[in-house]
């Protein structure tokens, strides 16, 4: 396909979604057609799954349950949201991906990274990003960005820090796994720096 799809992962609190921003407008300003989008969510049936699985309130969910719901989402989103833009020549800018539900179903929850690895590859048709931007952050560090913020921490966000730390050598896992396909980045480092380094490497793969 003629597009480019960029990932961004993390731990909660690592900073993707500035990133994710920073990289798309900077993309644009150069006249590059770019698609923002997250997941969960990206389409309509995806952010009402979003709510169930990140929303309080919503009743107990197995792990098991959580990871199809996830898939599930993605599978609409790939479908309807991705492949249509990477075949127009589209770059693609996605907040989590695959990577995540490993990290969080496969690592956190226990489920077993390659099951869950496999579920998803099924539901997305093998399509795996470009290029992963992680944004590595010690789980002590993303809970102190959390509660600075004015919003309340979701089901995911308020799970313990040993949760976190699963998450983060999960992540951490799979980028040694693959190093051609992962930029990974400190987190604690200035935004700015951040942003140039991500640019570069965008610019990198489409050139």
């Amino acid at each position: 396909m003629p597009g480019l799809f960029i990932a961004f992962e993390g731990g909660d609190g690592a900073g993707k979604s500035t990133q994710v921003g920073a990289l798309c407008r900077a993309l644009e300003a150069e006249g590059v057609p770019v698609v923002r989008t997250r997941e969960p969510g990206g389409t309509p049936v995806g952010e009402r799954l979003r709510d169930l699985v990140l929303e309080h309130g919503q009743g107990e969910i197995d792990a098991r349950t959580e990871a199809l719901l996830f898939a599930a989402s993605r599978a609409a989103h790939v479908q309807q949201v991705i492949l249509p833009a990477l075949r127009r020549g589209d770059v693609v800018v996605c907040d989590r991906y695959i990577d995540s539900s490993v990290a969080y179903q496969g690592a956190g929850r226990g489920l077993g990274a390659r099951d869950v690895e496999d579920l998803n590859l099924w539901a997305v048709q093998g399509l795996r990003p470009d290029l992963t931007v992680l944004l590595d952050v010690e789980p002590q560090e993303g809970r102190n960005r959390r509660v600075a913020g004015d919003a309340p921490e979701d089901r995911m966000e308020s799970e313990p820090d040993d949760f976190h730390a699963r998450i983060r050598g999960a992540f951490l896992e799979a980028a040694d796994r693959d190093p051609a396909r992962y930029l990974v980045l400190p987190a604690a480092s200035p935004v700015g720096d951040l942003a140039q380094r991500v640019l570069a490497a965008a610019r990198e793969r489409l050139a």
